[in-house]
């Protein structure tokens, strides 16, 4: 079953009707804030963080950290003295630490006075259950929080990943503490108080002292456990969970009279050109999560063909030799099947063309991320002087002159203006629409085929953690390549040996992103070799040997490599590889091959 779709606006956490034992909560102007600061031994801090120390003199270096907490409870006294409970239920929040202070909406509070603050770390059993794939973009649910286990079903209810730094002994290890099913569900009751009889609004703040995770009244022996995924009997995430349930505390409520609210306005548009054209449906199956379009230019037909036409055209380089589909080919699953792609002049650059496919559901671009939308990365290229060589100007100038491309920006934007802006928009909508969603694998998930016995044990491989204490022994590709993408849109440093070619830290300027890169989603993966950032592995059999036992440490390292020390790697036999590898192909998607970005 697919479903169309136009634009999305992005929603934020939902609140609806309460309902529960006791008083509910009832419409009121009133309306509350939570506020969580995230502390390590009192001191504020947003992630990533490096040197935290911990009481026997390690240090940890904390990477990630972001959680969902949901129904909160208010607790008040009636008349008689007697507790009485107000909850809201089906509310959710996403939290993730590197956001720093995260600010937490719940309206419609009655105006009394309150003495009690609950909620959960975690979901309830039926939203637990939910499908994913329901909630708008930006909905604290959507998966793309990363928060989803994906195929195998169910929410991450908090993720703590880093790596510890030993006093002595051996080097840093990783671990990565994943906690989730209904079993690990955390309940945090704090005291509050709070007067809402007379004011319109109040912030409450909470401080979660992360550093209680490790060091609480269950201190954590990451050596012992580098890693947790919360199944049922397992005493280290029973620990973990007690541990987060006494990191919360109240700090302060604050009081201010909330701004008279008006009705909001719709945004403002510079122009009409917005609405011109045909609607376009960007159309997507079942059991996928929606994605966030651009809302200011929605997709329509004329677009997407301008887009498409200016995609194919090498009139965009300097020499007229190179245009977008030179190093993003239908047969190479959208890259070009070279090391490093040729540009004008016959010049080389320094990284492996980026497969083109799903990236609606994508908020950063290239291999460093340096773009942060589609528009705008559309338009590096062609003043990239290893690769088209050319000024968005000279450009602009060039297509004016043509016959038709006047014609087509008319069609698309109503007049015959042509801007670099107009440009990197229509190639954006064109890109938009390259969806790959129909491989074997997806017809067997959909129930119209099935795997082979290896392409099922590669799968069950792929999607199964390495964990001997557990009698695990998967190969924990999902961790990076999970969810309906393969792909956590993250960027991970992998294990490659590191040349001049920093990734993210160079965007970034912060040393603890040395060596991290995009994650590349592995739809259609066997057609796109070579593979890495710099296209150093030219099969998948090499680069599985990579993860076997080519992994290189250094200090950012993924945890959920890292958390594996002293193997280089995963072992896994030749016939898990093999496995594995025949998995790998029944994600390639021959109808989209054979259609995508073709003139």
């Amino acid at each position: 079953m697919r479903f169309p779709i136009i634009a999305f606006f992005l929603l934020a956490a939902a609140l609806v009707a309460p309902s529960a034992p006791g008083a509910a909560l009832s419409s009121s102007p009133t309306s509350l804030t939570l506020e969580i600061r995230h502390l390590w031994n009192g001191q504020v801090v947003s992630l990533p963080q490096t040197s935290l120390p911990l009481p026997d003199g390690q240090q940890i270096d904390l990477t990630r950290l972001a959680y969902l907490i949901s129904n909160p409870v208010f607790g008040k006294l009636n008349a008689d003295g007697v507790p009485q409970w107000l909850r809201r239920d089906k509310w959710q929040a996403y939290v993730d630490a590197t956001d720093g202070l995260a600010r937490i909406s719940v309206d419609g509070l009655p105006r009394e006075k309150y003495a009690a603050l609950q909620f959960q770390v975690g979901l309830d059993e039926e939203t637990n259950a939910s499908d994913p794939n329901q909630y708008g973009a930006g909905h604290p649910l959507n998966p793309a929080n990363n928060l989803h286990w994906s195929w195998q079903g169910g929410y991450i209810f908090l993720a703590a990943e880093g790596r510890l730094h030993r006093s002595s002994g051996p080097p840093a290890i990783g671990f990565s503490y994943h906690l989730g099913n209904g079993h690990n569900l955390m309940n945090v009751s704090l005291p509050l108080e709070i007067d809402l009889t007379k004011i319109d609004h109040a912030t409450v703040i909470l401080d979660f002292h992360i550093d209680r995770i490790f060091n609480g009244r269950h201190p954590v022996d990451i050596l012992a456990q580098t890693s947790s995924h919360g199944r049922q009997g397992d005493p280290h995430a029973e620990r973990l969970s007690e541990n987060i349930e006494r990191a919360f505390q109240v700090r302060q409520t604050r009081y201010r009279a909330a701004p008279r609210k008006t009705k909001p306005r719709p945004p403002a548009l510079s122009s009409k050109e917005q609405f011109v054209g045909t609607p376009r449906p960007f159309v997507i199956p079942k059991g996928f999560p929606i994605p966030a379009l651009p809302t200011d230019y929605p997709l329509t037909e004329e677009r997407v063909a301008l887009g498409k036409a200016l995609f194919n055209d090498p009139l965009l380089s300097r020499d007229g030799s190179v245009s977008c589909s030179s190093c993003h080919q239908p047969n190479h699953g959208l890259t070009d099947g070279l090391q490093f792609s040729v540009g004008v002049d016959g010049k080389e650059g320094t990284r492996n063309s980026m497969p083109l496919a799903n990236l609606a559901w994508k908020s950063s671009f290239f291999w460093d991320g340096r773009s942060p939308s589609l528009r705008e990365q559309a338009l590096v290229p062609i003043e990239d002087p290893v690769e088209m060589h050319d000024s968005l100007d000279n450009v602009t100038k060039k297509i004016a002159k043509s016959k038709s491309y006047p014609v087509l920006f008319a069609k698309a934007f109503g007049d015959e203006n042509i801007t670099a802006e107009r440009l990197g928009i229509a190639i954006e909508q064109f890109l938009l629409t390259l969806t790959s969603f129909d491989s074997k694998f997806d017809r067997a998930m959909r129930g119209e085929g099935k795997l082979t016995e290896e392409e099922t044990r590669g799968f069950e491989l792929f999607f199964t953690e390495y964990e001997p204490r557990r009698q695990l022994y998967g190969a924990d590709c999902f961790h990076c390549h999970g969810g309906a993408f393969f792909t956590d849109h993250g960027f991970h440093n992998n294990g490659l040996a590191l040349a001049e070619d920093f990734g993210l830290e160079k965007v970034t300027g912060v040393e603890i992103d040395r060596g991290k890169f995009s994650t590349p989603t592995l739809r259609n993966v066997a057609l796109t070799a070579p593979y890495m950032h710099d296209g150093r592995f030219e099969t998948l059999e090499e680069v599985l040997d990579h993860y076997t036992d080519g992994i290189k440490d250094s200090p950012t390292l993924a945890p959920n490599l890292a958390k594996h020390p002293g193997s280089g790697g995963i072992p896994l036999s030749e016939e898990d590889k093999a496995a594995i590898v025949a998995f790998l192909k029944t994600l390639s998607d021959e109808q989209f091959t054979q259609t995508a970005a073709t003139p």
